[in-house]
């Protein structure tokens, strides 16, 4: 049977801030109605998909994240000591407590033969295997699609990777590497000083793009019956982000400059500093919004220059503008500016850091902040998936596990005796909380 899927997107411009929330709370409950939906399991897109994770760090556990969210069985397989990314400090030591919640925890060792034969039973029951191990690791331990598509044809075996097939694709990578190679961290930073972007964006990108190619294999099945292999990769995924940049050297023959010192595609699209210390990026995109921008700020002058009436016309007088609306804005604290440009429509954004965002009201209202509980650690809120469908939310079913904690249970459901389960964990082929 063929099928047919046809797309249409929509895209519209809109703004709402705290201000305007609060203007229409007589008639509108941000704290109510759409906001406060949760999707039953039974409406969870993905219900009834079982996933089989045996991935660290972020590129795989972001896409097992996404799956899991969307209701997909998400099993994570750990060693028996459990994942090295639950111990890792600085900068990476939210990494498992982000990325690993709505799954369930089994620890084997992969290495013994019982083991192995465990999660080759465990696998032959899945829709989806992810891994992203160095290239040929799961080839040499007995875990490839060639072989898992053995016993599973109707298995989707998602592999992410530093890059796909080509001159690269045996090297290893990581997030920062395919950032300075793919032009990513030249453009962040200034001239001559490549910085890398302040988030693990290449890999969760990475771990997006791989989740679309699951849910087409998915799809495919459908009209196949089988399964097939689906890789993405850190450095295609970063070429892809600054393909952009790629198409403005194609149109316009000069290289892209780096962001901080880039050439403005409008004349007010900058950071601007506050008499209270704060900082507020502002913008003025289009002609309607230059109008309304002097008028709401009493720039007479602005606005009877005809020359300033088209974009074209004033970028090419930033010199003049810019320096008198930094000027101008100095006269504001933070909070006044953003009052004021609200007012006028703008876009606009207090310049905020990533625990300012525990106490969003936005994020708070809208389901965008869940309830999480993080290994050995206190109760914490962290982003929920960013989709809303039907007017509903994703949101946490299962807490971010401790290592091992669902190996029983999972054991049990491939039909394991208690007897046997507990010979496992005696033997260390298995572990579970209360053997340790």
């Amino acid at each position: 049977m063929a099928y047919s899927v046809k797309l249409v997107i929509m895209v519209y411009k809109y703004s709402i801030s705290d201000r305007a929330a609060s203007a229409l709370s007589d008639t509108v409950d941000c704290n109510a109605g759409t906001f406060e939906q949760d999707m039953t399991d039974q409406e969870l897109p993905l219900a009834g998909i079982k996933v089989v994770e045996l991935s660290h760090m972020v590129m795989g556990p972001s896409a097992g994240l996404l799956l899991a969210d969307m209701g997909a069985e998400v099993i994570k397989v750990e060693p028996p000591a459990g994942d090295n990314t639950r111990r890792l400090r600085g900068s990476g030591a939210g990494y498992f407590s982000m990325y690993n919640r709505n799954k369930r925890s089994v620890c084997i060792d992969l290495k013994s033969g019982q083991g192995q034969a465990i999660a080759r039973r465990m696998i032959s029951k899945a829709d989806v295997f992810i891994e992203n191990f160095r290239p040929g690791a799961m080839e040499q331990a007995g875990y490839g699609y060639d072989i898992l598509s053995q016993d599973n044809p109707g298995l989707v075996y998602y592999s992410a990777r530093g890059f796909l097939s080509g001159p690269y694709e045996q090297r290893t990578a990581l997030d920062e590497v395919a950032q300075m190679m793919g032009g990513l961290a030249y453009m962040t930073g200034p001239p001559g000083q490549p910085l890398r972007a302040g988030a693990s964006v290449i890999d969760v990108v990475g771990g997006m793009f791989g989740v679309i190619g699951i849910l087409s294999a998915l799809e495919m099945r459908h009209r196949t019956g089988r399964g097939q292999l689906v890789n993405s990769a850190l450095f295609e995924s970063t070429a892809f982000l600054v393909g952009q940049h790629m198409a403005q050297f194609a149109v316009t023959g000069e290289p892209a400059p780096p962001m901080p010192v880039r050439i403005s595609a409008w004349a007010i699209y900058d950071i601007f500093n506050c008499k209270d210390g704060k900082q507020v990026f502002a913008a003025v995109v289009s002609d309607t919004q230059w109008k309304k921008f002097c008028e709401y700020f009493s720039l007479d002058e602005f606005a009877a220059d005809e020359t300033l009436a088209g974009n074209a016309g004033r970028v090419s007088r930033r010199d003049i503008i810019i320096p008198r609306v930094r000027s101008l804005f100095m006269g504001f604290s933070a909070d006044e500016l953003v009052q004021r440009l609200d007012q006028c429509g703008l876009p606009y954004a207090p310049i905020s850091r990533p625990e300012d965002l525990f106490g969003d009201p936005h994020l708070l209202a809208s389901g965008g902040l869940l309830d999480v509980t993080p290994p050995e650690g206190e109760p914490t809120k962290l982003p929920a998936l960013p989709v809303q469908m039907d007017g509903k939310r994703f949101t946490l079913r299962r807490d971010v596990p401790r290592q091992g904690e669902h190996t029983r249970e999972v054991l049990q459901e491939l039909d394991f005796t208690d007897t046997e389960i507990d010979a496992l964990i005696s033997a260390g082929v298995v572990a579970w909380p209360a053997s340790r």
